[in-house]
């Protein structure tokens, strides 16, 4: 089919691009929609209370009708995570390999389930219709099982989305990824490449994951207490690997964490994940009566979350596990960017112990799942595409890939550096920028959905660095206008009270004569009064301490 001069594909970024995390994709062509992954984020240190961060679909809630399906690439919590959140709001048929597929439901199934008839397994190889796209998966590897990228075929061109990948040639389950249809794909005609920039900043190539599989197994022998190795819950190829290796020293393996248990559970229901003795795994109320030489912990906490469970059993506060003086701790990940120090707060809290910690520094217990330059080069050469859109990174690592594509001969008006609601707009020789779509962040507290925006975080931050000062007074609401109790002045956060007669009883008398002065008028607008009190005493409080507490008068009147 011909296309239209005036249609468009138009590549929308919701998520994923100039950050690292809540990856989601849309591509867009005349009346249809299609969505490729929902993940979130895990909030930084200035997001007060904040539990998780998924992207602002309200782009997506006002085009429902126009969506034809959401794909997933893999099981990765930066790229399903935000689903519970998301999809009950779009209610749209959703597709993936059946280990993502099955992470997913597991993640339902904790919150409100999703109906069965719109979830869909698929195949890498078979075409899917959606609307005016052609979507097919193809194998990639990562650090997860069925891992796939996606070949969108549109009436403008073909599109290519890698997903998260590295080219790995010895991959754990045998599964190699599908460079030759990339290559057959290239000699074909693609338009566009979205290209995982991750690791566009570092040169040769990535390592195989086979590698960490050796140096678990000479790290495991050399342990005399108990093994605890921290990962990222979702790594089944390090998950099986290290089981193996336990299994093969005569080692148990005990499963500790939520995420974690959720994510063997259900590898080992789909056949992802093999246990090489069914009597391997014990559970952590079994730990307590173990010689220690013969237990394997496998746990979460390798960003050193504080309610993580290496975190607590760093901490001595793990219900049933302790790290003790002797074990061996391994930290099986990276720090993803923004948890360096909370990883090493655990690590200084393991050394206190007297533990041996073993990092990716010390020995290869962790290799990256994305592609280093050379990987990259490799796919763009097999591709072929027109134009390059870096996708999944920071801004430095999207100018990283530009750098790559200027080093294979494109020029920056070839290489879009997207934010997110950009719009990127394709035709068959050309790709320009369109009108952006909205797009941000939106916070879960708790069981609050979005409820906590810029405003409440920035009262927390000021009530994190200041504290708060509460001003209570009675007042008359008729004429004569008189203060009939107090004022009285609470703080919290702020200053000692006991240490600080002076600074209260001046305040005490700035709010007096705050109030005396607006006493003096014929009518008291009561909102009026309290934003005097708060102005003349935030002034106070201020030139006295060069600190600024959130103040919140409490007026009564009689």
């Amino acid at each position: 089919m011909l296309p239209n001069k005036t249609s468009k594909l138009s590549v929308i970024p919701l998520g994923g691009t100039g950050e690292i995390g809540k990856n989601l994709l849309v591509f867009e062509y005349e009346d249809s929609i299609v969505i490729i992954d929902g993940g979130v984020k895990f909030p930084d240190e200035e997001l007060l209370g904040i539990d998780l961060v998924i992207p602002d679909i309200t782009y997506l809630e006002k085009n429902r009708d126009r969506i034809k399906g959401l794909f997933i690439t893999h099981g990765h919590e930066d790229h399903i995570g935000g689903l519970p959140f998301i999809l009950p709001k779009l209610n749209i048929p959703i597709y993936g390999t059946k280990l993502a597929l099955g992470l997913v439901q597991a993640k339902f199934q904790e919150r409100t389930p999703y109906s069965e008839s719109l979830i869909n397994i698929l195949e890498p190889g078979v075409p899917i219709q959606a609307g005016a796209f052609k979507v097919e998966a193809f194998r990639v590897t990562h650090s997860i099982p069925d891992a796939v990228g996606y070949s969108l075929l549109t009436p403008v061109g073909r599109v290519i989305y890698t997903g998260d990948f590295k080219v790995d040639y010895t991959p754990i389950d045998g599964q190699d990824m599908e460079l030759g249809k990339l290559a057959a794909w290239g000699q074909e005609g693609v338009l566009a490449l979205l290209c995982d920039s991750t690791n566009a900043e570092r040169p040769g190539v990535t390592v195989s994951e086979m590698a960490v599989g050796k140096a678990l197994r000479e790290w495991f022998e050399r342990a005399e207490g108990k093994i605890i190795m921290a990962s990222f819950a979702s790594n089944v190829h390090r998950i099986q690997q290290a089981i193996d290796a336990a299994a093969d020293i005569g080692r148990k393996v005990c499963v500790v964490g939520r995420s974690m248990e959720n994510v063997v559970r259900t590898a080992i229901e789909l056949g992802y994940l093999k246990l090489p003795d069914e009597n391997i795994l014990v559970p952590s109320a079994e730990v307590g009566n173990m010689p220690p030489e013969k237990l394997l912990v496998l746990t979460t906490g390798s960003q050193g979350e504080p309610l993580a469970a290496l975190t607590r059993m760093a901490t001595r506060s793990h219900r049933q596990i302790n790290v003790l003086a002797g074990d061996m701790v391994i930290m099986a990940a990276t720090p993803i960017p923004g948890n360096e120090k909370l990883v090493g707060k655990t690590i200084n809290h393991l050394y206190q112990i007297g533990a041996e910690v073993v990092t990716k520094e010390m020995g290869q217990v962790h290799v990256s799942g994305h592609a280093n330059q050379e990987e990259i080069k490799l796919v763009i050469r097999l591709v072929q595409p027109r134009f390059l859109i870096p996708h999944h990174g920071e801004i430095r690592h999207q100018v990283g890939f530009r750098r790559i594509g200027h080093s294979l001969g494109y020029a920056d008006q070839d290489i879009a550096i997207t934010q997110l609601g950009s719009r990127v707009e394709l035709s068959p020789n050309r790709m320009e920028f369109g009108e952006r779509v909205e797009a941000g962040s939106v916070y879960i507290d708790g069981l609050g959905v979005g409820d906590v925006g810029q405003v409440v975080l920035r009262d927390r931050q000021q009530l994190a660095q200041d504290g708060v000062v509460v001003v209570v007074a009675a007042l008359s609401k008729a004429k004569p206008y008189r203060i009939l109790s107090g004022p009285d002045i609470i703080s919290r956060g702020f200053t000692f009270m006991k240490e600080a007669d002076t600074l209260i009883d001046g305040a005490k008398k700035e709010v007096v004569n705050t109030l005396e002065r607006q006493f003096q008028k014929d009518q008291i607008e009561w909102g009026v009064l309290k934003a005097n009190i708060r102005d003349s005493l935030s002034k106070y409080l201020w030139d006295k301490t060069r600190r600024r507490p959130m103040i919140l008068p409490v007026l009564l009147h009689y």
